[in-house]
């Protein structure tokens, strides 16, 4: 059996706030397979983004701390790896493409220099070699007039084009692992489904791992292998896409499907579609959690077992964490 290329066992994250330490994260366990899209899915405060960050070493200490578990890369934990070591295997081994351009992206300087600097800190070439490149990857990632656009700065590029540099950046030396964090965030639909396409084209073409960070369930059907579902900094359930999407189990992920938009279902279908659904109250604050399921005043299903006993995750034809797992919504 093929080995993972990303490991992380029993992960835990904490912060300090003003309301004390607060555990973020609490035994994230998961795997990324090479040329696999691994989703990680849930509502904003799930602890989706915290999980990229650590991945990528990139946990704020202060306030953050990896005060358990461990990420394996390519059989090397890196949670104990030193700075420098860490700094050679972001952008040639692993890289990301994060959420909002226009604060990763520096406005005093061209895109076509940011871009070159991440090739010239891991490539032995020289700076012609670097620009050369960077236009060919601005012609890869489908920017126009790719010499032109390097020569710009962020603000001169629209949002969608200031979203593709940043998959130029992520992509510019080959990487085997690609975390993408809300990579449509604040994008108009065509245009999310082009960055979809051409994510899809580049895992093709150079064979990259990726995991892709979403809220959106319509993302996870169109882009994933495979899919871990996120409450309160834990993974709730967890299989392949079809498993999640054709039988979720747990109340959480059926309300997050349940939110996707149906065409027809506004149009006086509703004979044959549910109506779109809602999941009441929000993410509970993490240093509110009590012992129970985080998910329980949220959910029709729990009782006082729920409330009082947090469900550990269980094989039930995929794994989930749910005192109720599979059991009917009641109407």
């Amino acid at each position: 059996m093929t080995e993972p290329l990303m490991s992380l066992r029993d992960l835990r994250v904490e912060f300090d706030t003003r309301h004390g330490r607060v555990t973020a994260l609490s035994g994230i366990s998961l795997d990324v397979m090479p040329g696999e899209t691994l989703g990680i899915v849930g509502e904003s405060g799930c602890g989706k983004s915290i999980t990229a960050l650590a991945m990528m070493g990139l946990v704020p200490n202060p306030p953050g701390h990896v005060t358990g578990g461990s990420i394996t890369f390519q059989g090397e934990d890196i949670t104990r790896a030193r700075p420098g070591r860490l700094r050679r295997l972001r952008g040639r081994d692993i890289a990301m493409i994060f959420q909002e351009p226009m604060t990763s992206l520096n406005p005093v300087f061209t895109v076509g220099d940011q871009i070159a600097e991440a090739i010239l800190l891991h490539q032995d070439v020289s700076r012609a070699q670097a620009d050369k490149q960077v236009v060919d990857l601005l012609a890869t990632v489908g920017i126009p007039e790719p010499a032109r656009r390097a020569k710009a700065y962020p603000h001169e590029l629209s949002g969608g084009m200031r979203q593709r540099v940043m998959i130029a950046m992520a992509i510019s030396c080959r990487p085997k692992l690609l975390i993408a964090d809300e990579p449509t965030t604040a994008l108009d639909v065509t245009v999310q489904a082009q960055i979809f396409d051409l994510m899809r084209d580049i895992q093709r073409e150079f064979g990259v791992a990726i995991v892709l960070i979403t809220h959106d369930m319509g993302a996870i059907a169109e882009m994933t292998d495979r899919v871990a579902v996120m409450y309160a900094g834990r993974i709730i359930e967890q299989g392949t896409s079809d498993q999640i999407l054709d039988n979720p189990l747990h109340p959480y992920t059926r309300g997050l499907i349940g939110c996707i938009p149906v065409l027809g279902r506004e149009a006086g279908d509703s004979a044959r579609l549910p109506p779109l659904a809602e999941i009441p109250g929000i993410v509970p604050p993490l240093h509110l959690l009590g012992e129970g399921c985080a998910f329980a005043e949220r959910c029709t299903l729990a009782d006082d077992h729920c409330r009082a006993v947090r469900p550990a995750l269980q094989e039930k034809g995929h794994p989930v964490a749910c005192h109720h797992a599979g059991k009917a919504v009641p109407a």
